[in-house]
């Protein structure tokens, strides 16, 4: 056989055995690519995404888009062709598998704790929209969750109302924290709470609950690699009462970045006339429940969703601008905003056609 054909051959068998081995071995990486969007003002899988009741509403138009990211699954092993290919593909995204999933979280886990966000978005973007528009809502905080094999567990439940720490009145998550912080480790601390079943029958009966119960628990140190200091094992949060009925109907969605445009969605049914003027605005952000608009993961993959879908303008939040004009899709015009306020300004400009005003995302 000439030497050269002999090259040749060589050369193609090796390639051929590179791509073959490519194909099995795993590499710690994930994948990223747009997801669905979906019109909060519209319908989805032939129900509202949005449905109020108990108070009037009004018709409206347009589009006030909540984007997604699609991603692999925690258990989902990419290999090496797989990889190259998503760093090539325009519309994907690979990055280091820890980065969705860190400390070697499941599937499982990472589903929990999506779905837990999501509610929560869910209660922050009603909350918002309803502050937005003068109307009480009445807020406490809970025990969120309750970590196992903590101090607290047995002692405090998720949905307990922490009413006082030590004596001290609770007004917000963060008080927990800094008031139980107060002590040094195996030291009590004194919660007066109204228990979960207690706080349930005052909600179903429409009346105040007032059945405290105090209990005290021994603090242990912390272990999460920080600086010492002493803990009992619980995260605190908030919970509302609303004066009528907003159900947000979205299965298959996860995580806290539908917040602004659930909040924008409830406020345009609630106000007459229409927010977009007919236009197809898309958008992302998590909210609280003062209206600051928080970052999100995969904005660059959500842009690229949402304007295919048609969008033409994209709420973003503003410490995501710079990731999403590094390559905006053409036709799509990237909104700043921080705040549900910076949002409705921008909304009025879009409706108005006064688009030159809009705050612009910029790379640098």
């Amino acid at each position: 056989m000439p030497r050269r054909t002999a090259t040749m051959l060589a050369s193609t068998l090796m390639l051929i055995a590179l791509l073959c081995a490519g194909v099995f071995i795993p590499v710690p990486y994930a994948e990223m690519s747009p997801g669905p969007t979906v019109n909060t003002l519209g319908e989805h899988d032939g129900e509202p995404v949005l449905r109020i009741s108990g108070r009037k509403t009004y018709a409206t138009s347009g589009h006030l888009n909540m984007t997604t990211v699609r991603v692999t699954s925690a258990d989902y092993r990419m290999n090496l062709v797989e990889a190259v290919y998503g760093w090539l593909a325009h519309d994907n995204k690979v990055v280091p598998h820890d980065t969705l999933y860190p400390d070697g979280k499941t599937e499982e886990e990472s589903t929990q704790e999506n779905a837990e966000e999501f509610s929560q978005s869910q209660e922050s973007a009603k909350v918002a929209a309803l502050r937005q528009l003068g109307i009480p809502v009445k807020s406490w905080v809970i025990v969120s969750t309750v970590v196992k094999g903590s101090p607290a567990e047995g002692e405090l439940h998720a949905g307990d109302v922490i009413k006082a720490v030590d004596g001290t009145a609770v007004k917000r998550p963060a008080d927990v924290a800094e008031l139980v912080t107060r002590h040094k480790p195996g030291e009590d601390v004194v919660f007066t709470i109204v228990p979960a079943k207690e706080q349930a029958a005052a909600e179903k009966e429409n009346r105040t609950a007032t059945a405290t119960e105090q209990v005290t628990i021994t603090t242990a140190a912390s272990d999460d690699g920080g600086e010492r200091r002493a803990v009992v094992g619980i995260s605190a949060g908030t919970d509302h009462t609303f004066p009528f009925t907003i159900d947000i109907e979205l299965a298959d969605v996860g995580g806290p970045s539908a917040g602004l445009m659930f909040a924008l969605g409830i406020y345009d049914k609630l106000t007459p006339g229409s927010l977009t003027g007919g236009k197809f605005v898309a958008g992302t952000g998590t909210i609280d429940d003062e209206g600051e608009v928080g970052p999100i993961g995969g904005v660059e993959m959500k842009t690229v969703g949402a304007r295919s879908k048609g969008a033409r303008f994209f709420l973003t939040p503003a410490d995501n601008c710079a990731a999403a004009a590094r390559d905006t899709p053409e036709g799509l015009t990237l909104v700043k905003v921080s705040t549900m306020d910076d949002a409705l300004d921008a909304l009025e400009d879009i409706r108005s056609g006064r688009t030159d005003d809009l705050p612009a995302c910029t790379a640098g």
